[in-house]
């Protein structure tokens, strides 16, 4: 039996996921969970939910706005687990987060695993957590049950590929192009399917691709190139202060697929 979610769920479809994400409390603590709902009810095969962040260097504009929108509301991390508990009430779909490294030391790294443990999250990304200090928190989140997902590009030498594939687990994020989060245009289906490939060479978890897709074209580019699962974050939040708009949005990336 297959105790990866992540690679149920892709076996399960019989293809690719689409993987939206959000910043948990955008734009505020009431309105989070049903914006969630609505991913969940127009296509979500998983979520990619962030833990808002005052300096998230990997994200642009797009997602920054949301941060700060969320900030501004007055949400603290004790309010984005209470939200991942009631989005466990009404989806059991793969939840990961994609935090930074600052959020999990100041909540201490036992307990911050073992709060995602109890409110269901799958899977902990920390974006800015270099492989050199994975150690730190690793066997922590593995103790709990929690999947460490790893970056890796096209920048992403052999060397450091085998030892990444090494501690990862629940799946591989792929980023499609060096850069920051929401660039138009940015996918190249040829320069996915080669990191692709390479990326296949080192490890069997699933290959989520992520970065820069924008439209239902990027989408099907990118699961042409062969990624697992897609996933897409700043055209989602784009559309957070219009949620009619976000279910038409999703439902829309999710049928490219």
């Amino acid at each position: 039996m297959n105790n990866n979610p992540y690679q149920s769920a892709r076996e399960k479809k019989g293809k690719p996921l689409f993987i939206p994400f959000v910043v948990l409390g955008d734009p505020n603590k009431e309105k989070s969970p049903k914006i969630i709902k609505t991913l969940v009810e127009n296509g979500a095969d998983a979520l990619e939910l962030g833990l808002p962040f005052s300096d998230p260097p990997a994200d642009g504009p797009v997602i920054q706005a949301a941060d700060t929108r969320a900030l501004t509301s007055g949400i603290c991390i004790d309010d984005c687990f209470d939200i991942l508990k009631e989005v466990r009430s009404f989806t059991d779909i793969p939840i990961g987060l994609l935090v930074y490294y600052n959020l999990v030391l100041q909540r201490g790294v036992e307990k911050f695993y073992a709060d995602c443990a109890e409110v269901g999250v799958n899977s902990v990304l920390i974006a800015d957590l270099p492989l050199e200090h994975a150690n730190e928190v690793v066997p922590v989140a593995k103790k709990h049950g929690i999947a460490p997902v790893m970056l890796v590009s096209e920048l992403t030498t052999d060397e450091r590929m085998e030892q990444i594939a090494e501690i990862a687990e629940g799946y591989l994020y792929v980023v499609s192009y060096v850069g920051i989060t929401g660039v138009e245009n940015a996918v190249l289906e040829q320069n996915v399917r080669e990191i692709l490939e390479i990326t296949r060479k080192h490890t069997n978890l699933p290959l989520f691709v992520g970065f820069g897709i924008n439209s239902p074209e990027q989408v099907r580019a990118t699961v042409n190139a062969g990624a697992d699962g897609v996933i897409v974050g700043s055209r989602i939040v784009r559309e957070i202060m219009t949620p009619k708009r976000i279910g038409d949005v999703c439902f829309e990336l999710k049928s490219a697929i």
